[in-house]
C-alpha cells in the first residue's frame, strides 16, 4: 500500500508541475498574442498621416510622392500590396545569403516561437515574382535572402527598409546571419560583430554619388549584440560565442588576401602580415556584407546585429575543406542564437511574482522559463 501511495504522490506532483508550466506558457502567449493582434489592427487602419507611429527615420522625402512605390527586386508595390496589413506586425527582419537558408530558418523559427502550419501547405516566397531574392514571413519574423556582397545586400535593404516604412512598423530589429572567415578562432565559433570596418580598418561605408565619395558610419547596436550573446548557453551549446570587430571585404579572393584565386600579386608573407595586422587591431572575422548592412540600418534608426559562424581560421589556410555535414551543422549555430533571442523577446517573464509562486508550488522547477514549448532542438552535426 505504501509503495502505491508513493507512486500516486509522485504522479500528482508531476501533474501539478506540468499544469503550472502550461499555465505560465499560456499566460505569456496570451499576452503576446493580444499585443500582436492589437498592433495588427492599428497597422491596418487607413490613415492620412504619413509615418503614423513608424520609427523608421531619415528616409528619402521623395518616397511620399511615389504612387505607387515599386519595390522592383522584391516584386512588390504599394498599389497591389496592403503593406500595413501584410507587414505591419513585423518585429524582426532576419537576413542570410541564400533563399534556401532563409526558408529553412523560417521553418525553424516558426517552430521555436510556437507557430504551426498546415502540413498540406508550405511557406510562400513573397519575393518570388522579383526573381532575385527569397522572402518568407512567419508571424512577426520576416526572413529574406540577401545574396553575396555589399551591392546585393544594399539593394535588398533599401527595399526592406521601405517595406517597414510603408507598413508603419515600430522598432523592427534587423539581424544578418551568415558565415565568415575567422582570425585566430576555431572553426565553428560564432562571432557577433561589435563594429563593421572596411579593409582600411575604417568604420564607414563608402558609396559613390554623382562621382563623389560619400561616407556613412557603419554602426551596430552594442546592446543588441550583448542581448544575443546572452542567449548562448555554454553548458548546453557545443560552440563558443565571441563579440569582435568584423572586416568587410568587397571580394572573396584578393580583397581577403587569399592565395587561391585566379589572380594573386602578393606573397604568402605579405598575406600573413596583413592578416596579423587585422588581428592586432581587434578584427575577429572577415565577411562581405556588414558595412552596407550596418550603415543602412543605422541611417534608418534601426537596431541591427551581425551574427556569423567562422568556417575556417584564415591564419591557417584559405580553402574551405571542411566536410559538408559539419558545415551544415555550423550553419545552424547563428540561427540557434537568433531564434533564442526572438523567443526571449516575444515570451518574456512579465510577472515575476507569478513565476515565483509557480516555482514554489512545484518545488523550484522553473515554470518561469522565458522560452515556451516547443523546446529548442539540439544541433545535428
Amino acid at each position: 500500500m505504501s509503495r502505491n501511495k508513493g507512486g500516486s504522490d509522485k504522479c500528482a506532483c508531476r501533474l501539478v508541475k506540468e499544469v503550472n508550466q502550461l499555465k505560465t506558457v499560456v499566460n505569456a502567449q496570451s499576452k503576446v498574442l493580444a499585443k500582436l493582434v492589437r498592433q495588427m489592427k492599428e497597422g491596418c487602419k487607413k490613415k492620412d498621416e504619413d509615418e503614423d507611429g513608424c520609427t523608421i527615420c531619415g528616409l528619402n522625402p521623395c518616397i511620399k510622392c511615389l504612387n505607387p512605390d515599386v519595390l522592383y527586386h522584391l516584386g512588390l508595390n504599394t498599389d497591389t500590396t496592403d503593406f500595413p496589413k501584410v507587414f505591419g506586425d513585423v518585429k524582426f527582419v532576419c537576413m542570410g545569403g541564400t533563399p534556401g537558408r532563409m526558408e529553412a530558418f523560417a521553418y525553424y523559427v516558426m517552430q521555436e516561437i510556437g507557430l504551426k502550419l498546415n502540413p498540406a501547405t508550405k511557406l510562400t516566397d513573397m519575393a518570388e515574382s522579383g526573381k532575385r531574392y527569397g522572402m518568407f514571413k512567419v508571424g512577426p519574423v520576416l526572413c529574406a535572402s540577401h545574396g553575396m556582397g555589399c551591392p546585393s545586400i544594399s539593394i535588398l535593404l533599401h527595399e526592406l527598409i521601405k517595406t517597414m516604412y510603408h507598413a508603419k512598423c515600430k522598432d523592427p530589429v534587423f539581424i544578418r546571419m551568415g558565415t565568415c572567415g575567422g582570425l585566430g578562432i576555431s572553426p565553428g565559433t560564432v562571432v557577433i560583430s561589435s563594429e563593421a570596418v572596411s579593409a582600411k580598418l575604417e568604420p564607414v561605408h563608402e558609396i559613390i554619388v554623382h562621382g563623389n565619395s560619400v561616407l556613412h558610419p557603419s554602426q551596430l547596436d552594442e546592446g543588441l549584440a550583448n542581448e544575443i550573446k546572452s542567449c548562448h548557453d555554454p553548458c548546453q551549446d557545443k560552440f563558443d560565442v565571441v563579440i569582435g570587430r568584423t572586416m568587410c571585404a568587397h571580394d572573396f579572393y584578393e580583397g581577403q588576401s587569399r592565395l587561391d584565386g585566379a589572380f594573386c600579386e602578393y606573397t604568402p608573407d605579405a598575406k600573413m602580415a596583413y592578416l596579423e595586422q587585422l588581428q592586432a587591431q581587434g578584427v575577429t572575422n572577415i565577411e562581405m556584407e556588414s558595412l552596407a548592412f550596418a550603415a543602412l540600418t543605422s541611417r534608418a534608426n534601426i537596431r541591427s546585429a551581425v551574427v556569423c559562424v567562422a568556417i575556417l581560421n584564415r591564419l591557417e589556410g584559405d580553402q574551405i575543406t571542411t566536410p559538408h555535414d559539419i558545415l551544415s551543422g555550423f550553419d545552424k549555430r547563428p540561427a540557434t542564437l537568433v531564434a533564442r533571442y526572438i523567443r526571449k523577446v516575444l515570451y518574456p517573464v512579465e510577472d515575476s511574482d507569478e513565476a515565483s509562486e509557480a516555482e514554489s508550488e512545484e518545488g523550484g522547477g522553473g515554470a518561469g522559463d522565458s522560452k515556451p514549448p516547443p523546446p529548442a532542438e539540439e544541433e545535428a552535426e
